[in-house]
C-alpha cells in the first residue's frame, strides 16, 4: 500500500503575512517556505547554514519565476543546537521584522548518536524540542501583537514509540544508556506537548487569536535519514532509498500538513490539537497529558534559563 498523499486545499494567500520557518533550506521546511512565497509571504528561512539557505532561497525563486503575486524571500541564521544563536535570531527578526505571524519550528535532527549542543543539552532533545522552545518564547510578545497568529510544530508519529514514562530527571541521557532511538521519540513527544501546554497557556492568559498545532508529516524523503546507517545498522539507509519509495512521501507532499495547519481557515478555529494527513489525528497518551505538558513547560524554562514565573506574553524589550 502506497502513502496517503493528502494536499491542504486551502487557497488562502499570505499576502501581508510574515512566515518564520526553522530548517527551511531542505525537505519539507524548503517546500513550505516556497508555498509561503508563492502565496505572497515575506519569508523569512531560518537556517543553520547561509549558503545552504541562499542556495535553496535562488532554487525557490527558479521554481517561482512565472508566477505572479510572489512574496519576499529573507534568510537568517539559526543554530538550534545553541543558545546564543537562537537568542541572537529572535533579537535580530523583533528589531528588524515590523509583523511575525506565523512560526513554523520544522527543524530538526533524528536517530543522530550521542552528542551534545553547544549548551550541553542531548543534541536530539535540545534540537528538536529546547531549542524551537526558547525561539518561540521569545518571538512570542511579537506573534501575540501581529495576531492572528499561528504555532506549528512539525512532530512525528514516532512519538508513539516512545517506551516507558518521560524521563523528566534525566531528559539529558546522562543517567542511563542512550538510545538514538527513543531519545528522538522523546523529542517528538515533547513537541506535541509544547503545543498543547502553549495553547493551555494562551488560553489561561486570555489571549485570543494565537493558535498552535503539531503534527506528523508522513514519511518523508529527507536528509534525516542521513543518521541511519550509524544508529540503526549499516545498508539501512539503502533500503529506505530503494524499498521505503514505495510509501516514502516527497518533500512536497509531507509538506501539506505543515501548511494545513498554518493556512487553512477550519484549522484556524481549533487550537493544541495534533494533526496527520491534513486533519486532526490521535497522539499518544504520554502526549496528551496534561501533567507532562506542565511539568515539560517548567522544566523547559528552566533549561533554557528562564525563572519558574516567567511571562512569555509580555514584550521584553
Amino acid at each position: 500500500m502506497g502513502a496517503i498523499h493528502t494536499k491542504c486545499r486551502s487557497n488562502a494567500r499570505l499576502d501581508g503575512k510574515t512566515a518564520v520557518v526553522t530548517g527551511s533550506n531542505s525537505g519539507i521546511g524548503k517546500c513550505t517556505a516556497e508555498d509561503f512565497y508563492k502565496r505572497g509571504a515575506r519569508v523569512i528561512m531560518a537556517c543553520r547554514s547561509l549558503t545552504k539557505a541562499k542556495e535553496a532561497a535562488e532554487d525557490i525563486r527558479r521554481n517561482s519565476a512565472n508566477l505572479h503575486d510572489l512574496g519576499e524571500i529573507v534568510i537568517v541564521e539559526l543554530n538550534l543546537a545553541s543558545m546564543k544563536s537562537i537568542r541572537n535570531c529572535a533579537n535580530k527578526l523583533l528589531d528588524e521584522e515590523k509583523e511575525i505571524n506565523l512560526l513554523i519550528n520544522n527543524a530538526g535532527v533524528m536517530f543522530s548518536p550521542l552528542s551534545r549542543t553547544e549548551d550541553g543539552f542531548e543534541t536530539q532533545f535540545g534540537t528538536n524540542h529546547l531549542g524551537h522552545f526558547l525561539l518561540t518564547l521569545l518571538l512570542l510578545p511579537k506573534l501575540v501583537a501581529c495576531r492572528p497568529a499561528r504555532v506549528v510544530n512539525v512532530s512525528s508519529v514516532g512519538h508513539k514509540l516512545l517506551t516507558g514514562s518521560m524521563k523528566f530527571d534525566d531528559l539529558n541521557w546522562t543517567h542511563r544508556s542512550y538510545s538514538a532511538y527513543q531519545a528522538y521519540y522523546q523529542s517528538k513527544v515533547a513537541n506535541i506537548l509544547f503545543a498543547k501546554e502553549l495553547a493551555i497557556k494562551l488560553n489561561d492568559a486570555g489571549v485570543e487569536g494565537v493558535t498552535t498545532y503539531s503534527l506528523h508529516p508522513g514519511v518523508i524523503d529527507t536528509e534525516l535519514f542521513r543518521h541511519f546507517d550509524r544508529t540503526i545498522f549499516y545498508g539501512v539507509t539503502w533500503i529506505v532509498n530503494n524499498i521505503g519509495k514505495y510509501f516514502i512521501k516527497s518533500p512536497k507532499q509531507g509538506a501539506q500538513t505543515t501548511i494545513h495547519c498554518a493556512i487553512d481557515e477550519d484549522a484556524g478555529k481549533e487550537t493544541g490539537l495534533y494533526y496527520a494527513d491534513c486533519k486532526p489525528a490521535t497522539s499518544s497518551s504520554k502526549s496528551n497529558n496534561n501533567e507532562y505538558a506542565r511539568k515539560l513547560w517548567d522544566v523547559s524554562l528552566e533549561m533554557v534559563g528562564f525563572p519558574a514565573n516567567y511571562d512569555p506574553f509580555v514584550n521584553k524589550e
